[in-house]
C-alpha cells in the first residue's frame, strides 16, 4: 500500500453553541456561519494553512509549521474578539481552536491518523474564544509568541491511550480559570 505520511500541524475550529443556534433560528445561524467563514478563510491563507474540510461550523486545516498554525489561531481569535466587541450579544461569534503537531497520512486530499484525532480531541478543551495546543506544538512555539501560554491540567483524551500535556494561549480578553 502506497501511503504518504508527513508531519503536520493540524488545527480544528468549532463555533461555540452553533447547534443550539441552528435549532433556535436556522436562517440567522447560516448568516453568522457565512460571516465566520468570510473572516477566517483569508487568515488561513495568510499563514499558508490548507483547508482540508469543513463540517458545518467547524474547520480542519493543515499547516506546515507549528508556529504558523499557532499565529494563525491567535489572529483568528483576535479578529473575532475585535468583531465581537462591536456587535450585539446575539451576533457574537465565539469559536474554540485546538492544534496538534503529529504524524498524518495524506490520501485523496484529506488527512488521517493520530495527528488528526488528537487535534480533534484538544479543540473542545479550549474555552470559548480560546486556543489549546498540545505539548508537541508548545515545544515548537514557546518563547516565539506575542502571548504567553499556561499548562492546563494533564488530560486523558477520548480514545487516546496516553495522557497529554495541553497548554492554553493566555489571550488577554479571556479570564483564566486558575487566576486569583
Amino acid at each position: 500500500m502506497d501511503v504518504n505520511r508527513k508531519l503536520a500541524a493540524i488545527m480544528f475550529t468549532d463555533i461555540v453553541g452553533y447547534s443550539a443556534l441552528v435549532h433556535k433560528n436556522e436562517s440567522f445561524a447560516l448568516e453568522l456561519l457565512e460571516e465566520h467563514r468570510n473572516i477566517i478563510r483569508p487568515i488561513f491563507k495568510e499563514f499558508e494553512g490548507r483547508e482540508i474540510k469543513t463540517g458545518g461550523d467547524s474547520f480542519l486545516t493543515e499547516f506546515l509549521s507549528a508556529l504558523g498554525a499557532t499565529e494563525c489561531a491567535i489572529k483568528i481569535q483576535s479578529a473575532l474578539h475585535e468583531r465581537n466587541i462591536q456587535v450585539a450579544e446575539e451576533r457574537k461569534i465565539n469559536i474554540r481552536i485546538g492544534i496538534h503537531l503529529g504524524d498524518v497520512i495524506e490520501k485523496d486530499n484529506d488527512v488521517f491518523g493520530d495527528g488528526v484525532n488528537i487535534a480533534a480531541r484538544i479543540e473542545p478543551l479550549a474555552p470559548a474564544g480560546g486556543i489549546c495546543i498540545s505539548e508537541d506544538i508548545w515545544r515548537q512555539v514557546q518563547n516565539k509568541l506575542d502571548y504567553g501560554t499556561f499548562k492546563m491540567e494533564r488530560k486523558t483524551l477520548k480514545n487516546i491511550d496516553l495522557p497529554f500535556g495541553i497548554y492554553a494561549i493566555d489571550l488577554p480578553w479571556l479570564k483564566r480559570e486558575d487566576s486569583k
